[in-house]
């Protein structure tokens, strides 16, 4: 490669548009959430996820573990190939461990789905700007990271096709849903993690349980 290939001026990162709201797009995307395992990640989509399933006991939600949610949800969707997996995090939750897509992308499980809320801040803080507020796109990434049914939400007609690639199960699903930095529902969710990993374990094996019952 000759200094003549290179281009010689830094490329231009644009602002996306977040217009739609968190508390509507997150439930027309999941839909009937019984039909999912779910792992959420911290703060906004835990609560997002508590107050759609009222904190239900097939949801195991992330606390203070920040960039874990996504390698958590490939290993359950691993040892439950029989159950659908949906990880629901946030764009700065995401971004503290990047390298987990690239992971998932080589393992490709069918069950796996991953549903990432980007509202372009860091809400656990004080809302300051991430970096998908200055350019970064989480999407590109995925597929960067050989994911390769990816899809971005960010109109209301986009939700259809979103809702769609989160139940297929032709290998994973990222979808990155893009919304505007308002705060997510007022759910108050149980935040003992020990309590809720075994609620979560506990329900996991009655489910295996009931379907093996003959």
């Amino acid at each position: 490669m000759t200094a003549s290939t290179l281009s010689t001026h830094p490329a231009t990162a644009v602002a996306p548009a977040f217009v739609l709201d968190r508390r509507e797009a997150v439930p027309a995307l999941i839909g009937r959430h019984e039909d999912f395992l779910f792992v959420a990640g911290l703060a906004g989509t835990s609560r997002d996820i508590a107050a759609l399933t009222g904190d239900g006991a097939h949801v195991y939600s992330m606390a203070g573990a920040m960039g874990g949610a996504a390698m958590l949800g490939l290993g359950l969707a691993l040892a439950r190939r029989d159950r659908r997996v949906l990880v629901l995090t946030g764009d700065g939750e995401l971004l503290m461990n990047l390298g987990a897509l690239a992971t998932i992308g080589v393992l490709n499980p069918a069950n796996l789905s991953l549903l990432v809320v980007d509202n372009g801040r860091y809400g656990e803080t004080g809302y300051q700007k991430s970096h998908t507020n200055l350019g970064v796109d989480l999407e590109r990434i995925a597929a960067g990271s050989g994911i390769k049914r990816t899809a971005l939400v960010e109109k209301t007609a986009d939700l259809a096709q979103g809702a769609r690639l989160l139940r297929e199960g032709n290998g994973t699903a990222f979808v990155l849903l893009r919304v505007k930095p308002t705060e997510p529902p007022s759910f108050k969710r149980d935040l003992d993690p020990a309590r809720c990993r075994v609620r979560f374990m506990t329900a996991l094996a009655a489910a295996r349980l009931k379907a093996a019952a003959p």
